[in-house]
């Protein structure tokens, strides 16, 4: 039924793995608890990567130990719990969390290296994977796995681990932020309501003062201090009060400051030789006459005609001195407990009211910092999402066979380097897939990857397409039009079915690749352009070249790097994994319960020949899922034509040999299948082309090769 070695199951779960990591993305959003988020990671984890003991360590910088925080065990152990502390010096945790590296265990039987190691294994730990936590340069601890099997974990494993350990970094920095903000809240609604309470018993007392009440109980703010040092005043029958708060370790601001028959403007004065100076302190003070002569440097006093002084300081919840409450006389003052009994009423009211302002502006701050953390995730979020889209189609690339990874490699190879390539390689290889993964690892993965399918553009358009043109330039051209190779500018173009371009056409395609300009149809002015150019072909260009239907010059020019891409049918090795990958997808998106191919399905899958490639395979599983109705999905007889597979399709290498003696039989059979269940249409939503997932022009290639001919009702 397949090749069924473990790294072949590996790889069959892609699919799952990058589920796995959209799974944790979603929960580092979802999940605002920390027990929540971890255990909610935990599980996707375990749908992909199976073990009996996950655990998270976090570094705490205060002790300089990392402290396991979360844990998730099957496996008994008299030490191994929430709130075990490893060093970093002597530890495998700690050696990751310093390295920055991950570190694999194979088997504790013969490795080790640590002490705790040693109680690993005493507690049937055979082998573990433990990766960094690192997020933004700074390592925050680590995530660890393990099973009791030896040699549970791959390196592929490892990568991936990383991949979603990278994930819960950011959900550890984020949520401690998070944490901290949400503390810090916490705190300054907990020092309002005690600001409150404090207000209303204060307010209780101040009715039997109701000859200052009476302006300031019901105002707030800066009305509040305007009414407090206007009634005051009034009260005491002095011509100047006011109040002030903090500003430095000896500055101060006025508040409000009633100056005789109005309020002056606020200053903020230094108290250094001045009345207020102990005040500030802390203490109170009273100065009931020659006022002047105590502090000759005040020269304010000597202004004021002020005479006598008496001082109060605000003090906030904590009893530290916020401000100051001072009235000034231009006689002398009487002393009495009764006048400082009624300032340290009001003193305390304004200190009560100093501190409520400032919680207000630090709760304001505080819900500014959580909006802007709230909308930090949501934009980490959209990247991590947006970065899972972008890799989606280079990962489509499914398989292990060593033909597939002879074109990886070619691919990591010359993605960096900038120079054309050309693809070659039968319709339904994934040959665009091949270019997006050059394009995404090169040097202008930023810059946009534009695609033009050469065949699908009438030969009179095809100038228009490549260069655009200006308004006027023939009959339709109404406005002006920007040509691809301009809006890849920067970026990468990729010419698909190159081999269909007209020889007219090819001559300024080779001008565009050799002297990086054009100009637009109908225009005199020439357009530079900064462009690498991705090929691909279905056709023997070679052999077109020698029947002088293209170009020789061109076809070196794009020929610099050739890359062929194998058919299906080279590496039947792949197929199971692809049809584990297509049955995923398809299965989540139109809700089927598949979860499995049945042995016969599979054999039968190995055992064709497939003309049209992987673009064929997955319009057959697509069709499958869609007509399936169990967990096991089966194939009906109209889906593939009949197929006896010999002894040796069931290996990869005997499949191959076996179906290459029958192959255009295979695939006349094929398409005449599918012409007939179209009623010979071949274009449309409904044509033979749509179901083999064919250019109607490349079908009819085929057609006219192998003799077939359309029947008589055909509609296209």
């Amino acid at each position: 039924m397949g090749d069924r070695r473990p790294g072949v199951e590996r790889t069959a779960g892609e699919a799952a793995r990058y589920r796995t990591l959209l799974e944790i993305t979603n929960a580092v959003v979802s999940n605002l608890t920390r027990e929540a988020l971890f255990h909610a990671i935990a599980r996707a984890l375990r749908r992909v990567m199976p073990f009996d003991r996950t655990a998270i360590f976090l570094h705490d910088p205060e002790r300089d130990v990392l402290r396991l925080s979360v844990l998730e065990s099957s496996l008994p152990s008299d030490y191994f719990a929430v709130g075990l502390e490893m060093t970093p010096v002597d530890s495998h945790v700690g050696r990751v969390f310093q390295t920055r590296q991950p570190l694999r265990r194979r088997d504790l039987m013969t490795e080790r290296e640590f002490p705790m190691e040693e109680r690993a294994l005493a507690d049937g730990v055979r082998s573990y994977v433990v990766v960094p936590l690192v997020a933004r340069g700074t390592s925050l601890g680590a995530l660890a796995v393990a099973s009791t099997r030896p040699d549970q974990y791959s390196e592929a494993d490892v990568s991936f681990f990383q991949e979603a350990a990278n994930q819960v970094a950011l959900a550890v920095e984020n949520m401690k932020a998070y944490e901290e903000i949400m503390a810090l809240s916490a705190r300054l609604q907990t020092d309002y309501v005690q600001l409150q309470e404090e207000t209303d018993r204060r307010r209780v007392a101040e009715e039997l003062l109701r000859t200052i009440t009476v302006g300031t109980a019901s105002v707030t703010g800066e009305q509040f201090f305007s009414s407090l040092v206007r009634h005051l005043a009034a009260a005491f029958q002095v011509p100047y009060a006011f109040v002030t708060e903090c500003v430095g370790k000896s500055r101060v601001r006025t508040l409000a400051f009633w100056k005789g028959e109005g309020f002056a403007e606020n200053v903020e004065y230094d108290v250094a030789g001045t009345p207020c100076e102990d005040v500030l302190n802390g203490e109170i003070r009273c100065h009931v006459s020659n006022l002047q002569a105590l502090f000759p440097k005040d020269t304010d006093l000597r202004d004021l005609a002020a005479e006598s002084y008496l001082g109060m300081p605000l003090f906030d919840s904590s009893g530290g001195v916020v401000g100051h409450l001072a009235v000034l006389d231009t006689k002398p003052m009487v002393e009495d407990s009764r006048t400082t009994s009624v300032m340290q009423v009001f003193a305390a009211r304004a200190g009560t009211e100093v501190k409520r302002l400032r919680a207000e502006q630090e709760l304001r701050v505080a819900l500014r910092e959580i909006e802007a953390l709230k909308s930090r995730l949501h934009e980490e979020n959209l990247y991590l999402q947006e970065e899972i889209r972008r890799t989606h189609h280079v990962e489509e690339l499914v398989g292990s066979s060593p033909a597939l990874l002879r074109v990886l490699q070619q691919v990591e190879q010359v993605a960096s380097t900038g120079s054309t390539v050309l693809i070659a390689g039968e319709t339904g290889t994934g040959k665009e897939l091949v270019a997006r993964a050059i394009h995404d690892r090169g040097a202008r993965r930023d810059r946009p990857l534009v695609k033009v399918n050469c065949s699908a553009i009438s030969a009179g358009l095809v100038e228009s397409e490549f260069f655009g043109h200006v308004k006027g330039a023939f009959t339709g051209a109404l406005e002006r039009r920007v040509g691809r190779f301009e809006l890849a500018n920067g970026g990468t173009i990729f010419l698909d079915e190159v081999g269909e371009l007209p020889l007219e056409t090819q001559v300024k395609l080779l001008r565009v690749l050799q002297e990086n300009e054009f100009e637009p149809v109908g225009s005199s002015r020439t357009v530079r352009v900064d462009v690498r150019v991705i090929a691909a072909t279905n056709r023997d260009l070679e052999q077109a070249v020698r029947a002088g239907r293209f170009r020789s010059d061109l076809f070196y020019r794009l020929n610099v790097f050739p890359l062929a891409v194998p058919p299906l049918r080279e590496r039947r090795s792949d197929i199971p994994q692809l049809v584990t990958f297509f049955l995923a997808r398809f299965a989540r998106r139109f809700g089927r319960p598949v979860e499995t191919v049945s042995e016969e399905a599979m054999e039968r899958l190995m055992a064709y020949a497939w003309p049209g490639n992987i673009r064929e395979l997955q319009n057959v599983i697509e069709r499958a899922v869609v007509l399936s109705r169990s967990r096991v999905l089966e194939l009906d007889s109209d889906l593939l034509p009949a197929v006896t597979p010999g002894p040796a399709s069931r290996s990869s290498r005997g499949a191959a040999g076996a179906a290459l003696s029958s192959l255009e039989e295979v695939e006349r059979s094929h398409i005449l299948a599918v012409l007939e269940s179209t009623g010979g249409i071949i274009e449309g939503p409904r044509g033979a082309a749509t179901i083999l997932k064919l250019h109607p022009n490349t079908l009819r290639s085929r057609m006219e090769k192998l003799g077939i001919r359309r029947p008589s009702q055909e509609a296209s």
